[in-house]
């Protein structure tokens, strides 16, 4: 009896991700290439972007320097791209802003990258044809866009938009076949992070009460394989967490 070919594997793939300079983003295009996927990886910084390039497996990787928060940034990407199998939106940034602080121009900044990004890019790459019959677009969303937190308004507001607009996309996609997912990570070892326990936020009483702990990058990017490749052909519009069991006691999973 002939092996069946291997249904996690992204061997044939080509998978864009955005964001992937540094933390989750970096980790998921490492991953990716490690299972067989060519790709193409964005993000703002040239000289840690080209750090991730060097850690890809395999070859014929590609790389587009672009600020995604600017329609310039977002038109590079979608033009340079070329066909796509896979969309993966990991890029974004967090503030600590008491809500009671918030003004026009946080706002603007928060959803300049984590949504209008996102989304702008999503469809300029559908309006260019480039995502091909059978593919998948996974955004990177946030617990936050559930759970909420102290000084996050306008973090968890721009990551909740993602969800949905996602659910949006799967309907109208789904004729063609190309899924539209979401990945909510809890608090994972990222420079984002480390900024955020460094801007003031008590992350040692958090993760004390997360059963599993500190996540790492890898948990969110083996989930992200498992969207982007044919073991999830029949998953679309769907919204998963992974939080080491953070939001357990919140009943939010439903």
């Amino acid at each position: 009896m002939t092996a069946k070919s291997d249904p996690f594997s992204l061997n044939g793939k080509r998978v864009l991700v955005t964001g992937a300079s540094s933390g989750i983003g970096r980790q998921i295009a490492i991953t990716c290439s490690q299972v067989g996927a060519q790709m193409v990886i964005c993000g703002r910084d040239a000289k840690r972007l080209q750090s991730t390039f060097a850690e890809l497996y395999g070859e014929d990787h590609a790389l587009i320097v672009a600020d995604l928060s600017t329609e310039e940034g977002v038109t590079r990407v979608a033009n340079e791209s070329g066909a796509l199998d896979g969309l993966v939106h990991a890029a974004g940034i967090a503030r600590l802003v008491p809500f009671r602080l918030i003004n026009a121009s946080h706002l603007q900044t928060i959803f300049n990258t984590n949504t209008y990004g996102p989304l702008l890019l999503t469809q300029a790459v559908l309006a260019r044809k480039c995502i091909a019959r059978q593919g998948s677009i996974l955004f990177i969303s946030a617990l936050a866009s559930h759970s909420g937190a102290m000084a996050t308004g306008a973090y968890a507001a721009s990551k909740s938009a993602l969800l949905g607009a996602m659910r949006t996309l799967a309907i109208e996609l789904g004729r063609q076949g190309i899924r539209a997912n979401c990945i909510a990570p809890g608090y994972v070892r990222t420079p984002m992070l480390e900024g955020l326990g460094q801007g003031g936020a008590n992350m040692a009483e958090l993760i004390a009460r997360t059963p599993l702990g500190m996540g790492e990058p890898e948990d969110i990017a083996y989930t992200s394989v498992f969207y982007l490749s044919d073991a999830s052909r029949g998953l679309t519009s769907n919204y998963t967490i992974v939080d080491g069991g953070l939001s357990i006691p919140l009943d939010i999973h439903s």
